[in-house]
């Protein structure tokens, strides 16, 4: 027993001082996936995607994530593939969570393949580059319109057989329907002059407004804006103007272990409506941004090296439009901005980088915001983003747990499920989209990893840009002589101590550097809601299920507050207020 510990040891430390590579296990299996002339008679470029099942409870195109259950997924890039030609997916092709098909035990499964479309940008910068379009889906590959799939076929697979399966993708999501008007809701679309000339071909900005009650009624009135940062809205949700309807099949919720979940929600969008029609809720205009791009459902707001200048794009071009066709003052002193999880850190982004143009930011859950606590990775001295630095043993670093810490899947995982959706961070997925706003461009027209997604070694040079450029708390810092004067009293973050993906780390670290400065004085507000999970917005009183649902009606004491202590002479504080 004591020599076979012994060797078991050495085959550790061997491990995490030379990584071994194991010979990959050969098999001749291979699938060939094409598509019908029906669907392009052009050839297309993409990302060709299989999915393998053992069961048909959804499509096997929807079950790939990052819990304990997903499903398997294969992906190969495909240049200029011709109607009819077999994209071939063989034992040598990267799957997540299985590495090779030559690791699937014998027997049935539910097969599904899938390509995901790319189109050609020449951007201003002098690259081009493929990357997928957003098509009104807010970048999501397995329901984007214009992708091509097949019908789930029920396959045996045996590794061992040496023979093609091939898999004819002739069926094609359908187009998504715009939303409608409402007397509150309204869509507006603009071509972004900045973003087109970028991007060498039209692009545009969107935002989902919503309406203060009695705009009609009261033409001159001028009202205050606040942009709620987020992902892609494709209406203003959480806004309803009829009652629960009292039919609705109550659905459980497994994230907050909660059953009826669903009619939680309409319950809580009813009474938005109710309390913003109400005789006593300031009158506001607030609008819902849509900047979804080639890389992520948003832009995070900033301008970037790889995504152009959406940061600008939004301000200078999409706030002064909507501003205009519903009559908002239009001033920094009565225009807020709050969000969680990503449009928190947009909402920390936007009011550090565009300080006299935000009155106050509200940031809940945020996106890291310290990068030495790029979630539970210091980019700046670890040398390895997958396993801790360590000389004798190999500890993996977690990417997702509960409440109880208990931890459904590493970095690592994450990050493989990534490259096997999309190489050169083209998955539309978390940790790509971040290297796509924060890197440089790379000498091949895409991102600069930080870290290769193989291995999760860091790049420290790229790490150093991101620390200059995007580090929020790094920025604060450095240019506080300047910028901390424009920031009294505008900062308010807040998060859950035990947050799903460890963002409270930066949170911390943010609030010790916040509270350290006394030339002057941050004045703002830093909070945590004990024990709670992904996304805490500041709520003592309600459980984290619930008072995610009331974003918009939290802040409103603050906002009224910050606009009465900050408005000029002369403001115009009465005619949005009936």
């Amino acid at each position: 027993m004591r020599s076979i510990m012994r060797m078991n040891l050495l085959v550790v430390v061997l491990g995490s001082l030379w990584p071994i590579q194991f010979a990959q296990a050969q098999s001749p299996l291979r699938f060939g996936l094409s598509f019908s002339p029906e669907r392009s008679e052009a050839p297309l470029d993409g990302r060709m995607l299989l999915m393998i099942s053992n069961n048909n409870d959804r499509e096997p195109r929807f079950q790939i994530n990052d819990g304990a259950n997903t499903q398997l997924i294969f992906g190969i890039d495909v240049d200029g593939l011709a109607p009819g030609d077999e994209a071939m997916i063989d034992a040598d092709v990267f799957g997540y969570p299985l590495e090779s098909l030559a690791e699937i035990p014998p027997g049935e499964y539910w097969v599904q393949g899938l390509l995901h479309r790319y189109e050609t940008f020449h951007r201003a910068d002098g690259h081009v580059v493929k990357l997928p379009m957003d098509r009104g889906e807010g970048q999501h590959w397995n329901r984007a319109p214009g992708n091509i799939y097949s019908a789930p076929q029920k396959i045996y697979i045996d590794p061992a057989s040496d023979k093609t399966i091939s898999i004819l993708l002739n069926q094609e999501i359908g187009a998504i329907s715009p939303p409608t008007d409402t007397k509150y809701i309204k869509h507006v679309k603009i071509q972004s002059k900045l973003l087109t000339e970028f991007w060498g071909r039209p692009m545009h900005l969107g935002a989902v407004v919503l309406l203060p009650y009695g705009f009609d009624e009261h033409p001159e009135a001028r009202y205050p804006l606040i942009v709620n940062h987020g992902h892609f809205p494709s209406t203003f949700g959480g806004f309803r103007e009829t009652p629960p309807d009292p039919d609705l099949e109550p659905q459980y919720s497994a994230r907050f272990r909660l059953e009826g979940y669903n009619r939680i929600q309409q319950a809580h969008a009813y009474e938005f409506y109710q309390e913003w029609t109400g005789p006593d809720f300031p009158r506001f205009v607030i609008i819902k941004v849509q900047h979804a791009n080639p890389f992520y459902d948003d832009s995070y707001a900033v301008n970037s090296a790889n995504l152009g200048p959406y940061g600008d794009a939004i301000m200078h071009e999409l706030v002064p439009y909507v501003e205009e066709m519903f009559r908002c003052i239009g001033e920094g002193w009565a225009r807020f901005t709050y969000g969680g999880s990503t449009g928190g850190w947009e909402a920390l982004a936007v009011q550090v980088m565009y300080p006299d143009d935000f009155n106050g930011c509200f940031a809940a859950c945020p996106d890291p915001i310290d990068f030495r606590a790029y979630t539970v990775v210091n980019i700046y001295q670890d040398k390895n983003a997958y396993y801790v630095d360590e000389q004798w043993k190999r500890t993996p670093r977690p990417g997702q747990r509960n409440h109880l810490g208990h931890v459904s899947s590493t970095l690592e995982q994450t990050n493989l499920r990534e490259l096997v959706l999309g190489t050169h961070s083209r998955s539309g997925a978390q940790w790509d989209i971040w290297e796509a706003v924060y890197s440089p461009v790379g000498d091949d027209g895409y991102p600069k990893r930080i870290w290769d997604k193989r291995t999760g070694e860091i790049d420290h040079d790229v790490a150093e840009y991101w620390r200059e450029n995007y580090d929020l708390r790094y920025i604060m810092q450095r240019d506080w002589t300047t910028l901390g004067p424009k920031l009294i009293g505008k900062i308010h973050i807040y998060c859950g101590t035990m947050d799903n993906y460890y963002l409270n780390n930066a949170v911390v670290l943010t609030e010790e550097f916040l509270e350290s400065t006394t030339d002057p004085y941050y004045a703002g507000e830093v909070d945590y809601g004990h024990g709670a999970e992904h996304c805490w917005n500041g709520d003592q009183d309600r459980p984290n299920a619930t008072s995610r649902l009331r974003y918009h009606q939290m802040y409103v004491d603050t906002i009224l507050k910050r606009i009465e202590a900050a408005a000029p002479d002369g403001a115009d504080l009465t005619s949005w207020r009936y």
